[in-house]
C-alpha cells in the first residue's frame, strides 16, 4: 500500500494544513481536560509539577490514540489520518516518538516555526517531526 501521489491526487492533502489547526484546538482542550483530571487525583499536588503533568499526559494521549486509532480526537473530528509515507498505519514505538518530538518541539519555538512552515511548503503536508519519522496526515476521505 502506498499514500496517493500529492501530484496525481491532490484532494488528499489540500486543507491539511487548516484541519491540522482544528485538530490540533481540540486536542489541546482535550489534554488540558485529563491533566486537570490528573491535578484532582492526586488530590492537587501534582500542580506543583503542571508542566510536567501535561508533558506526560499529551504524550500519553498521543501515543496511545495514534497506536491504537491512527488519529487523535481531533484528527478524527476534523477527518484527518497519520499515516506512514508507505502508506501504513505507524507503530506504537513510532507514535510514541511522533508523540515525544510533538511535545519537544512546543518548548523550543524555532523548531515548531520550522515544522509550521514544512506543513504549508512540502508535497505531503509533513512537519517537522513527519518528516522525520517519515509520516504525514492525510484527509481520511478525500473530497469530492
Amino acid at each position: 500500500m502506498t499514500l496517493p501521489d500529492p501530484e496525481m491526487q491532490p484532494e488528499f492533502y489540500a486543507d491539511v494544513p487548516l484541519k491540522r489547526v482544528g485538530a490540533w484546538a481540540i486536542d489541546l482542550v482535550v489534554t488540558l481536560l485529563l491533566t486537570l483530571v490528573g491535578v484532582v487525583l492526586t488530590l492537587f499536588v501534582s500542580v506543583f509539577f503542571l508542566p510536567a503533568l501535561f508533558a506526560v499526559v499529551a504524550i500519553g494521549y498521543r501515543t496511545v490514540m495514534l497506536a491504537r486509532y491512527g488519529a487523535t480526537l481531533g484528527m478524527m473530528a476534523t477527518a484527518l489520518k497519520w499515516r506512514g509515507i508507505d502508506g501504513r498505519t505507524p507503530d506504537a514505538i513510532t507514535a510514541f516518538w511522533y508523540s515525544a518530538m510533538y511535545v519537544g518541539m512546543w518548548t523550543v519555538f524555532p523548531l515548531q516555526a520550522a515544522s509550521m512552515v514544512m506543513i504549508l511548503l512540502t508535497p505531503y503536508r509533513q512537519g517537522l517531526h513527519d518528516f522525520v519519522l517519515n509520516t504525514t496526515m492525510l484527509h481520511r476521505i478525500a473530497p469530492q
